[in-house]
């Protein structure tokens, strides 16, 4: 019996409000071959349904022709939609892969960190094609659970809290990525939801068979697994950001809505609307150095 199981199912079960229920719905009809949908993200924590709402969309089949191609490649695809619900516009961004991809890239055999150590994290399971995909898609976030709870045993100290173990394995994970996040971002995240942390990782020790002479989970590891581990994730670190560069290249040319997306973005965030013509539509990249120059000379203006 799984001592994670039930907890991951009572996570990805939680109730999430009805305007992201229709939104997932709605990404449903967009991805035709859509086995089930995850929301996550900031506004899981916050509510404010007035930011970007984070989507995966797992599907049965990668797009077709060379989109497919990339895809495979380099997982996952992003898109950025719309929807009015109820005369508001939501909008969201939406990362897409095949359930199958998901299901093993979550196992940690590969280089990447994101998917795992993102789905250790809260997350809610808004729908399901039916009662395979829900499983399969319970199984595969359980794996991503015992996946980064083993990778955070061996960075984390040798005994301390929970919060001490996913403190490292997060900070680590960041500084393997190509991004940049405040100080203290970690922290953020382990105090939305403390207890889903520090229920998760001894219930990851239990099923990992981590415990001691009356049967506690604790966070015992062999010098041998330890050392392996942190082998293993030096090389992680190694290649995490020349692989969050490929993605950023791969998105600059294969993501869907992109000028929308930037266009909001820009308006949010400087109150500078910018004109969305066909031509920038269809050619973002080639768009952007002339809308920064209009930017540019409009703030000078004010």
């Amino acid at each position: 019996m799984s001592a994670v199981r039930p907890l991951v199912e009572a996570e990805l079960d939680q109730a999430i409000p009805a305007p992201i229920r229709a939104f997932a719905e709605h990404l449903t009809t967009v991805f035709p071959s859509a086995q089930a949908v995850l929301f996550y993200g900031s506004i899981l924590r916050t509510g404010d349904l007035s930011g970007v709402l984070d989507f995966y969309v797992l599907t049965q089949r990668p797009p077709p022709g060379l989109r497919g191609v990339a895809t495979r490649i380099l997982w996952p695809d992003v898109s950025y939609h719309q929807l009015e619900h109820e005369d508001v516009t939501l909008r969201a961004k939406v990362a897409s892969m095949t359930l199958s991809r998901f299901s093993q890239a979550v196992k940690g055999r590969g280089i990447d960190t994101t998917l795992w150590t993102r789905f250790v994290q809260p997350s809610g399971l808004v729908w399901a094609a039916d009662a395979t995909a829900r499983e399969t898609v319970i199984e595969a976030v359980r794996r991503a659970a015992r996946t980064a709870a083993r990778f955070a045993t061996a960075l984390g100290p040798e005994e301390g809290p929970p919060e001490a173990y996913w403190t490292a394995l997060f900070q680590e994970t960041y500084a393997a990525e190509f991004r940049v996040e405040k100080a203290g971002r970690e922290a953020s995240i382990l105090a939305f939801d403390p207890c889903h942390y520090q229920r998760l990782l001894p219930a990851c020790w239990a099923d990992d068979g981590r415990l001691d002479g009356e049967g506690r989970p604790v966070p015992e590891m062999s010098a041998i697994e330890r050392k392996r581990l942190k082998s293993a994730w030096r090389l992680r670190r190694n290649l995490g950001k020349p692989l969050n560069v490929a993605r950023l290249v791969k998105a600059a040319f294969t993501f869907q809505g992109a000028a929308r997306y930037a266009a909001w973005k820009i308006e949010r965030h400087t109150g500078f609307k910018v004109e969305l013509t066909p031509w920038r539509e269809r050619h973002p990249v080639l768009a952007a150095p002339g809308v920064l120059l209009r930017l540019w000379k409009w703030r000078r203006a004010r």
